[in-house]
């Protein structure tokens, strides 16, 4: 019998980039910002290169204020396109951002022009054609009515000290020096969307993972028992209840908890969203990462209904 021949291992990324589809609606009317690069000669979206110890949300963010001015949320994510530069396979990650009232105010240098322009006219002045894929997306998203969403962001609390070794109460365990790092680059992920609301379990190791945060931002933080491991052992009902208060506010919220209270959550989100959105769920432990994010889309048209999701890890030194 002939050898089965082994399929070929995906290519190895070789340049991570990110950036922003920026939108907003005139007259009812969807338009996109799509900007001229002189050094290329070509039109695209507002995009780079990651600095060091920078993950893909914040470069996005970064680079639109960088070449057009506009600070600017992270909303949906779109589909990465791909293409080859001289040292290899690039990849280019995409999200929409709501853009507000503000002006793009191109740097001159990278970015000499920027124009506010209909799908349609974007398609036809695009330079390479995998941008229109992003582009594609984000006008079904607006088609449907659920490119204008809030965010629900579940955060696991970053790295604390072995349960094994410690001798004291269990809710005055706290973060590792490591995970006091991960918690500034937390702080800095998290800032990518922005939520002026913070839902944490008191215990120490979660209040110094939103600490990092809440002097970034200054949100609104609460402190709520329900959210404990030893309240949810007790009553896991009380840790749903809160997972299905934060629709009835509308509002981008962050929820820090524990490990075992996650799958509670998780159940709450699940049914609020595709089959397939749902099969993206962590099913198993420890379903989160120390510091890892999963950022769930609510479409602000339909308050009850999640249309994205996506799991994230912080910058880990």
């Amino acid at each position: 019998m002939p050898a089965t021949a082994k399929p070929e291992a995906p290519e190895r990324i070789a340049v991570h980039a990110a950036g922003a589809l920026c939108w907003r609606s005139t007259n009812g009317s969807l338009e996109v910002l799509i900007i001229h690069r002189p050094r290329y000669q070509d039109w695209s979206w507002p995009k780079g290169k990651l600095d060091d110890g920078e993950t893909l949300p914040e470069a996005a963010v970064r680079e639109v204020e960088e070449e057009v001015g506009l600070k600017v949320r992270l909303g949906l994510p779109l589909p990465a396109i791909n293409y080859r530069v001289n040292t290899g396979l690039k990849e280019v990650r995409y999200w929409a951002a709501q853009v507000n009232g503000a002006e793009a105010l191109p740097d001159g240098d990278e970015v000499d022009r920027a124009e506010w322009v209909d799908p349609q006219k974007a398609r036809e002045m695009l330079s390479n054609p995998s941008d229109i894929d992003p582009l594609n997306a984000l006008v079904h998203w607006y088609d449907h009515g659920d490119l204008p969403t809030w965010p629900i962001i579940l955060l696991r609390h970053a790295k604390a000290k072995p349960r094994s070794t410690w001798t004291l109460a269990e809710g005055d365990r706290t973060l590792v020096a490591s995970g006091q790092r991960q918690a500034k680059a937390v702080a800095r992920l998290l800032n990518a969307w922005g939520p002026k609301r913070v839902l944490t379990s008191p215990w120490v190791r979660c209040v110094q993972t939103v600490k990092p945060y809440a002097k970034l931002v200054d949100p609104k933080v609460k402190q709520i028992d329900a959210l404990t491991e030893a309240a949810h052992k007790r009553q896991p009902k009380k840790a749903r209840a809160v997972a299905e208060g934060v629709f009835d506010k509308r509002k981008p919220v962050i929820i820090c908890t524990h490990r075992p209270v996650l799958p509670t959550l998780l159940a709450v989100y699940a049914p609020r969203m595709s089959n397939d959105d749902a099969a993206k769920l962590p099913t198993s432990d420890p379903y989160l990462s120390p510091g890892e994010i999963l950022i769930m889309h609510v479409s602000a048209q339909d308050n009850q209904r999640i249309v994205a999701v996506e799991q994230i890890r912080p910058y880990d030194d």
